[in-house]
């Protein structure tokens, strides 16, 4: 049972549900790992394995590395695409599915193995600018080694919850698992924001069936409503589903909705793109 990949030394460590047929593969974005996703593994109905990966910089996987860039993200998970493949069977391929940040690496990483995946789909993506003016903070946070005022920053200032929301959550025991989340934060944000996507030439690639889900909270808004009309406007071919009532942690607050959603996505991929 394939649970860890190795790509330069640095392991990158997958939970697995045992399946039979074509694998799932699930990435998440920053602020999250794969214990944050088991809600939604659990309520996947798709008949294959569902894997999710803790990418680099959540433990048990090692650390982000002194190069750290979003092509370090392609990097390992294409690394990982090829090893799922051959150890489930590289004649069926596999499903992904990214969220958020998980989702530009994940139609990146795509680009690149378009004969192994089969169908995407992607959860309000997101590319640069993105939380840029969050950044010299979040930086300063990151040097002190201040991980709950990380939290609050990209609660606050990148996700744009109110104070009160911010408050209610440091009384939760959320608190204390997002704590140790926000530690590659400013590194993987300021990745982002150095990364040249050119979403342009990734849509003229030979991209498999390609669905973009969209909260509708989120529909039209600043950050992530914004950055999802950019994947809409450059992949026009893309089917596009709004999730009623859903903001960007539709995983935490409605997993059995988002689980219903992948799953439709993957037996009812939308045309190729």
């Amino acid at each position: 049972m394939l649970t860890r990949v190795e790509r330069d030394g640095v392991p990158l460590t997958l939970t697995r549900r045992a399946g039979s047929g074509r694998p799932l593969l699930l990435v998440p974005g920053v602020m999250a790992d794969a214990s944050g996703w088991q809600p939604v593994v659990d309520a996947l109905d798709v008949p294959g394995p569902v894997y999710v990966l803790n990418r680099r910089g959540r433990r048990p996987s090692g650390p982000l590395g002194a190069d750290y860039s979003v092509r370090t993200e392609i990097d390992d998970l294409t690394r990982v695409l090829d090893e799922i493949t051959a150890a489930e069977g590289p004649h069926q391929g596999l499903d992904l599915f990214g969220w958020s940040f998980g989702g530009l690496v994940a139609l990146e990483a795509t680009a690149r193995r378009t004969g192994a995946v089969r169908s995407l789909t992607l959860y309000e993506p997101v590319v640069r600018p993105f939380g840029r003016a969050a950044l010299p903070a979040l930086r300063e946070a990151d040097a002190a080694g201040d991980l709950d005022r990380a939290v609050e920053i990209v609660n606050r200032d990148v996700s744009g919850f109110s104070a009160r929301y911010v408050a209610d959550l440091r009384a939760t025991p959320v608190w204390d698992v997002l704590r140790p989340l926000a530690a590659p934060l400013a590194r993987e944000l300021t990745a982002l924001d150095d990364h040249p996507a050119d979403l342009a030439a990734l849509a003229a690639t030979d991209l498999p069936p390609l669905t973009l889900l969209l909260g509708g909270d989120n529909e039209g808004s600043a950050p992530y409503g914004d950055a999802f009309t950019a994947f809409t406007t450059a992949l026009p071919r893309a089917r596009t589903v709004v999730m009623p009532g859903q903001g960007h942690l539709a995983h935490a607050q409605d997993p059995r909705a988002l689980a219903d959603h992948i799953a439709a996505a993957v037996r009812h991929p939308a045309p190729a793109s």
